[in-house]
């Protein structure tokens, strides 16, 4: 996620320093430290299903909307999906291009997951900042709590990070802060509403041809065949590659990989995806399944993004595939992350296993 982009746009400021110890302890907050460390062999943690008329909590663990009536269109939302909305209490805080302080980000996620009349947590948006807040989250008092986290993007090191510390299966997927197509919805209903399996993941949808027109925009791509099954861990390739080597980014041994982007060059997802393989890290997993990679800088002097991600995958001996419905676009799946799902490198086709709420 090229992050150029975002800092351009935002008021200049220097990165505010990591909180120091007497920040957290007067702020309430210390770094969590131990943890569960989730892996194939653990059955996970599952939330429960969504159901209308529960209470959503809102928060903005990332950068937040540019004006507080884009906040307002986010809870009408989550409101016209059937919730009630709990606004997290810093949901309106902006400080340059994070949503507030990290120590009040950190709080938000904490107590959402503490109360007990929340059931579910939403993100309005992703953006940047969330790696700043991982080491203050209170991951026992997840544990004790499991409830739905939804979101993607930034969201992308919450989730693995909850998931590898907690256990808690956890969603990419669609943001508060979006209005959801019938495929969104759908995706999303039968993952988190209606607890279905087995069920494809990712799936172009429907295309209706005719003489001389097929579809064009959402063609799978086999880079490597065979079949694997694994829990899945992923989501965007730069907040991946940048959990490496802390004590937050999740275990990939046996792991389903699925990885998307926006706005990145392809020597940049080279770069994060060499970074990737020089760690070890992809010769680790049983499958890859990339989505998308949209608004890509590509110009003549350049490999392209097909040639990147089958150079760096295809030889890994897994099942690798590209062009699921994962990212940065309107028509989005909702993937759990630590669930169990089954790669087809041959058809192309990515299906949860088993059910992954309550």
């Amino acid at each position: 996620m090229h992050r150029r982009k975002l800092i351009k746009s935002m008021l200049a400021a220097p990165l505010l320093g990591a909180a120091s110890a007497s920040a957290q302890v007067g702020s309430g907050l210390t770094p969590s430290v131990g943890g569960y460390s989730a892996n194939g062999e653990q059955a996970p943690l599952l939330p429960r299903r969504l159901k209308r008329g529960m209470t959503v909590g809102l928060i903005t663990p990332a950068s937040n909307a540019w004006e507080d009536e884009d906040i307002r269109f986010a809870i009408d939302v989550v409101k016209s999906l059937g919730f009630r909305v709990k606004e997290g209490q810093h949901l309106y805080q902006r400080t340059q291009y994070l949503a507030g302080p990290d120590d009040a980000r950190a709080q938000d996620i904490n107590a959402m997951f503490a109360d007990p009349e929340v059931d579910a947590v939403f993100c309005l948006r992703g953006g940047y900042g969330t790696p700043r807040i991982l080491p203050l989250l209170d991951y026992e008092n997840i544990r004790r709590n499991p409830k739905v986290l939804l979101g993607y993007s930034d969201i992308t090191a919450l989730l693995n990070a909850i998931y590898h510390r907690s256990g808690l299966v956890t969603f990419h997927g669609p943001i508060a802060a979006q209005n959801f197509t019938d495929y969104t919805y759908g995706e999303y209903s039968k993952v988190l509403m209606h607890g279905e399996s087995p069920v494809p993941l990712g799936a172009p949808p429907a295309f209706e041809g005719a003489p001389g027109r097929v579809e064009r925009e959402n063609r799978i791509t086999r880079f490597a065949g065979g079949r694997a099954q694994g829990r899945l861990i992923g989501g965007n390739l730069t907040l991946m590659s940048s959990l490496i080597g802390t004590p937050y980014e999740p275990d990939y041994r046996g792991k389903i990989l699925f990885l998307e982007d926006v706005g990145e060059a392809p020597y940049r997802v080279d770069r994060m995806l060499t970074q990737m393989w020089l760690a070890g890290k992809l010769q680790q997993v049983a499958g890859i399944a990339f989505g998308k990679f949209t608004e890509a800088d590509i110009n003549e002097n350049t490999f392209s993004m097909e040639h990147v991600l089958r150079e760096r995958c295809a030889g890994l001996g897994v099942p690798v595939v590209r062009g699921l419905m994962i990212g940065h676009v309107e028509d989005q799946s909702v993937v759990p992350v630590g669930a169990m799902a089954e790669l087809d490198g041959d058809a192309g086709t990515l299906v949860l296993r088993d059910p992954v709420v309550a």
